[in-house]
């Protein structure tokens, strides 16, 4: 039996009385319950084909070990080009091979939105499809499948984000009701907060010396990182990186591996370039992450740097702050907010954000993370980027 919170049972009350709409949920709401719970009852009436699409392929691994520990009467396929212990392909006339060999059963297909076209191309009929942080499929190389899934066939098509995109001039926003449908539920943070469920941020702004006329260096950075540390006393650290290169450099040119770890400080760190690297030794994806949760869980001191992997909808346990060293738009602000405000230990009361400005990249940074914390926590609304 699937237990429900109260804004959870709202939400799938309304998936089950219209065929398309936006769920928009704040971080850490449980939108991924509420995908489970409705494809746990779509499949009561079996032959159902599901479609789940996630913006990465570790996001799609994720949301398949999710659903896959509550349903286990479908038949599974993945469409990406990751590894994944089930069967995948990329190639359309497989796919549609492999659900004409499955006709019979309820089928579930984990894909992401670089892949969608190839399901659209399969030309295979899809029941119910999930776009899982749906801002998105605004992006013009997904918008023509998302908009293909969400107007042909009149299939339940549901979009759930805690950041809808939206716009002023032309068709790729979430405010195009022809694709998109109208927003069928809300959750505002406020609510979530108060429950229990999440916990509020608290923004700290740690004002370095300034640092003018001259080009930043890789100590400078690590100088300010440190510092940042020392005054948080956290145990357990999300930043996010300038860019690859920067993260790359701190390790190789400056004393910021040496000062963590005579800190008790473990240090990680994930690129798209690089790959994984844990305390110096490169590691496979798999065994990062599964460090990483680990580590969340117990009473390992760690720093993970990043760019923007982990920025969006991948489960980290145990996040106590995130440190900005470069500015975001809306969207990845609040994205990456949501990393550190699960409930964790029971002594946790709040997620640090914090800021150190020692540049004009720290002062802007600062401004729009206080407004988005503003937006979302105190008037109880979503951050919506706009595109003109």
């Amino acid at each position: 039996m699937i237990k429900l919170r109260p804004h959870q049972e709202r939400i799938v009350d309304k998936m089950t009385h219209t065929i398309k709409g936006q769920v928009i949920v704040p971080t850490g709401g449980g939108k991924t319950m509420c995908m489970i719970t409705d494809a746990y009852r779509q499949f009561q009436y079996g032959n159902q084909t599901i479609v789940v699409v996630a913006p990465r392929i570790l996001l799609a691994q994720q949301l398949s070990n999710d659903f896959l520990k509550i349903i286990d009467n479908a038949k599974v396929l993945h469409v990406h080009s990751g590894d994944t212990d089930h069967y995948s392909t990329t190639n359309s006339n497989t796919i549609a091979q492999w659900v004409a060999n499955n006709w019979y059963s309820n089928k579930i297909i984990f894909t992401t939105y670089h892949s969608l076209h190839r399901i659209k191309e399969s030309s295979i009929p899809v029941n119910t499809i999930y776009f899982d942080e749906s801002h998105n499929s605004v992006q013009s190389h997904f918008y023509p499948s998302t908009r293909f899934f969400a107007t042909t066939n009149n299939r339940r098509c549901f979009f759930f984000t805690a950041t809808p995109h939206h716009s002023s001039s032309d068709e790729r926003g979430m405010n195009n009701e022809e694709v998109y449908g109208r927003v069928i539920e809300q959750v505002p943070a406020p609510e979530l907060v108060d429950a229990g469920y999440i916990l509020p941020p608290k923004v700290v702004i740690h004002k370095c010396d300034m640092i003018r006329d001259r080009k930043i260096t890789c100590e400078d950075d690590a100088d300010n990182i440190l510092s940042s540390i020392d005054s948080n006393s956290v145990d357990k650290i999300l930043i996010c990186a300038r860019r690859t290169s920067q993260i790359v450099q701190l390790f190789a040119n400056s004393k910021l591996g040496t000062e963590l770890y005579g800190r008790g400080y473990n240090w990680m760190y994930i690129t798209a370039k690089t790959g994984a690297v844990i305390n110096g030794i490169k590691v496979s994806r798999v065994k990062f992450f599964e460090t990483l949760n680990q580590w969340g869980k117990d009473n390992t001191r760690f720093v993970v740097l990043h760019h923007s992997i982990l920025s969006e909808g991948i489960n980290v346990n145990g996040l106590e702050a995130v440190l900005f060293l470069r500015s975001m738009n809306y969207t990845a602000i609040s994205q990456t907010i949501g990393r550190v405000i699960r409930k964790g230990n029971a002594n946790k009361q709040f997620g640090i954000v914090s800021i150190p400005v020692y540049d004009r990249v720290g002062i802007s940074t600062s401004k729009k993370v206080n407004a988005v914390v503003d937006t979302i926590f105190r008037q109880g609304e979503p951050a919506i980027s706009l595109s003109k």
